[in-house]
């Protein structure tokens, strides 16, 4: 009984002594497990800030990189339709333009296989060649030798005559007309606001539907050929009122500053700000563009900055003095020449109109254009 006891406390104790270390151990491993997942759980949390960061900053990288290429496309995008608006308007003037259209179609097949960096290099030298053309054309423009010089207006009716100005000698093709005889309108081919897709017509057309005498092109307008102009095609902004007695864009020109004409019976008003001018529809005529040439027999425009003001080219304006209206074109003029032209003929008051490729002047005929089809022209009618 005393073995058998002992025996059980040995075993007791081998048992207690083996349980002893396995706890050890096994705590041991507990806590190295622990300590592991710790660790592990500090490298996970680790790898996902370094992660975090990581596609932060690939993204960035990403964003950065994707800014740039299409701030690259934009600006060469832009610079493209800019250079091809330009050739636009050159062939106005002269068709001799195929090499500068081979130019222009290089240029798309860079940009068609995204090769922006070398369009634009292009295109910096294919508007260099549209500048010097138009300088070569520029200089070769000489007055007829036959045309008078005179630097008064007719008494009434078309004249083509050489006014000498402070500023030089230009070609000026000028109508007169008497107000007591003769009616000032607006004639646009749409009564309402026009947005895009607007029609439009030639002068001819517009002076033989209206019965006019003489007429010339009206207000700025977005071409339809320009792509710049792809969602307001052949519409214009500026306030007019038309032979139908309908304002045309009242509503977006109510605190305008664009100066304004006004015709009525025998006289005319000009207004330095549309918004001077209410919607009376007891005229006859409102035209506003700008900018206004002269103004109470003073130069009212000198320049400000604006490249296509400040190149030659035909010059359209309407004036008035008294009881006479005035249509015209100086030709090979910035605008602030044509302004000191018109001055020097005694005009009190002056309007630029739209030139360009748009310009176009009738009287028994075209003496400048036909130019474009035009949203608004002004015309001459006898009462």
């Amino acid at each position: 009984m005393i073995l058998k006891t002992t025996i059980l406390v040995v075993i007791f104790v081998a048992i207690s002594i083996g349980a002893f270390y396995y706890y050890k151990k096994t705590t041991s491993q507990i806590l190295l497990m622990q300590s592991n997942k710790i660790k592990l759980d500090q490298a996970l949390k680790t790898a996902s800030i370094d992660l975090k960061n990581l596609k932060s900053q690939d993204q960035y990288k990403i964003n950065k990189d994707l800014e740039s290429k299409v701030k690259n496309i934009e600006t060469t995008y832009t610079k493209a339709v800019s250079a091809y608006e330009k050739l636009l308007d050159l062939k106005s003037v002269t068709k001799k333009t195929e090499k500068l259209d081979s130019s222009f179609a290089d240029i798309l097949t860079l940009l068609s296989e995204r090769n922006y960096s070398s369009a634009e290099a292009y295109l910096l030298v294919f508007e260099k060649e549209i500048d010097t053309e138009k300088q070569k054309i520029l200089v070769s423009f000489q007055i007829p030798a036959n045309v008078p010089e005179k630097n008064t207006p007719p008494g009434s009716g078309y004249s083509s005559q050489v006014v000498k100005s402070d500023v030089g000698d230009f070609l000026v093709g000028i109508i007169s007309a008497d107000l007591n005889s003769t009616r000032v309108i607006v004639d646009t081919t749409s009564d309402s606001d026009c947005k895009n897709d607007c029609p439009v017509m030639s002068l001819g057309d517009y002076v033989s539907r209206s019965g006019a005498f003489a007429g010339i092109n009206g207000s700025y307008f977005c071409p339809a050929d320009y792509p710049s102009c792809s969602d307001k095609k052949n519409s214009f902004d500026t306030l007019a009122m038309n032979k139908n007695k309908k304002y045309i864009n009242s509503d977006n020109n109510v605190y305008s500053t664009v100066p304004a004409v006004i015709f009525s019976g025998n006289s005319a008003r000009f207004v330095e700000q549309s918004l001077e001018w209410g919607r009376d529809t007891g005229v006859d005529a409102v035209l506003a563009m700008q900018p206004l040439l002269v103004s109470g027999g003073n130069i009212a425009f000198n320049g400000d900055g604006e490249p296509k003001r400040g190149s030659k080219g035909s010059r359209s304006f309407v004036g008035a003095t008294g009881s006479t209206a005035y249509i015209g074109v100086v030709f090979n003029a910035t605008v602030a020449e044509a302004a000191h032209v018109i001055h020097t003929m005694g005009i009190q008051n002056a309007l630029n109109l739209d030139d360009g490729g748009s310009t176009a002047l009738w009287s028994g005929g075209y003496k400048a254009g036909p130019g474009r089809n035009l949203p608004n022209v002004l015309l001459f009618v006898g009462k």
